[in-house]
């Protein structure tokens, strides 16, 4: 009988504290919506990873509509932190060495939309990819959750690279990037690459400045930050943009090009002064559209440009001189034949260099 009692206790106190403890998971405090969001935005993202080879091939297909490129290569290790690298405006070869021996070597990678597949091929084949592009109309993430990934990332003790085209502090927003990390005591660190006005121009043999042509070169953005509500005339200092003596490069002003030309020579710039329209620079799919200020916009939306277009305006504009067959020739070119820098001989490339103590 004793026994049956003591039997009978001992399951009251287990059930007794198995409801309290159901109870008091019941009650327990949720955590503030904030971190509660950031968990699951950490949790979707962290699904979303991939490999540098899906990345390049996904990219491919995104950029190209065409088919996959090859498989990635790379290895090594670098002491954690966030690298924003530049890199250049299409070209593999415009790549700058350090930025082949980070990409090599990274944990994890955020990239954007306008990365070529053959700079992604570069990455280090066991590093995670995670795709943070945006283009008109369709932001993969706004830029407060890259900004929440970085950070998270970089604290778990990743080496984590964000790849952007171009120049990273040259209308990329690294510098937003880099004053968010550094604020919350990320280590961060910028890798330049060669600008789009600097790339195109080169490719197309036309000096930014010259003596003769122009003594300053400036470069302004076409497109608004989302909160602006000011239209296009009310943004620019068009009188100090309307220099005859002044290179104008315009990133992302495809969208407005008909309005900013207006504004130029509704300033005093002349509306024969030369002007050109790159798509896709640097890359075997450039298009080039040389026209009058005054007839830039209309020969563009002619020819059916879509982003990314580059423009130029001033009178070293004047020096364009495309060479006979150049058009053709980039037309022939497939993605494996205009890559000179293998993967095989990027690995070699990294496995020559050390790093700089």
């Amino acid at each position: 009988m004793e026994g049956g009692v003591t039997i009978q206790m001992v399951a009251l106190r287990l059930a007794s504290t198995a409801a309290l403890g159901a109870a008091a998971l019941l009650c327990a405090p949720l955590p503030p919506p904030r971190v509660a969001t950031r968990m699951c935005l950490a949790s979707e993202a962290t699904q979303l990873l991939h490999s540098a080879a899906q990345a390049a091939s996904e990219q491919q297909l995104r950029l190209r509509k065409t088919q996959a490129v090859g498989q990635a290569a790379g290895a090594g290790r670098v002491a954690s932190a966030v690298y924003l690298v530049g890199v250049g405006p299409g070209d593999v070869e415009l790549l700058t060495v350090k930025a082949v021996r980070l990409m090599a070597s990274a944990d994890l990678v955020l990239y954007d939309r306008l990365i070529a597949p053959e700079i992604l091929s570069l990455v280090n084949p066991n590093a995670a990819m995670l795709y943070v592009g945006k283009e008109a109309g369709l932001h993969t993430r706004p830029q407060e959750q890259i900004h929440e990934l970085l950070l998270q990332f970089a604290t778990s003790g990743r080496t984590v690279l964000r790849l952007k085209g171009g120049d990273p502090t040259v209308f990329g927003r690294g510098g937003e990037e880099l004053e968010y990390l550094e604020q919350r005591g990320v280590p961060v660190h910028i890798v330049p690459g060669i600008t789009a006005a600097a790339g195109i121009a080169a490719d197309l043999r036309v000096p930014l400045t010259h003596r003769d042509y122009a003594d300053s070169v400036r470069f302004i953005t076409g497109h608004a930050r989302s909160e602006c509500t000011a239209t296009v005339q009310e943004r620019y200092d068009w009188a100090h943009l309307a220099d005859s003596k002044t290179t104008l490069v315009i990133y992302m002003g495809l969208s407005t090009l008909r309005e900013l030309a207006g504004g130029l020579i509704e300033a005093g710039l002349s509306a024969d002064t030369p002007a050109v329209a790159v798509q896709d620079g640097t890359t075997y799919t450039q298009r080039v559209v040389a026209a009058p200020l005054a007839c830039l916009a209309e020969e563009v939306e002619q020819a059916g440009l879509r982003s990314p277009t580059l423009v130029l305006i001033g009178s070293v504009v004047s020096l364009l001189q495309q060479k006979e067959g150049d058009e053709e020739e980039r037309q022939e070119l497939s993605p494996t034949t205009s890559v000179t820098l293998t993967v095989e001989q990027a690995r070699d490339m990294v496995a020559q260099m050390q790093p700089r103590a």
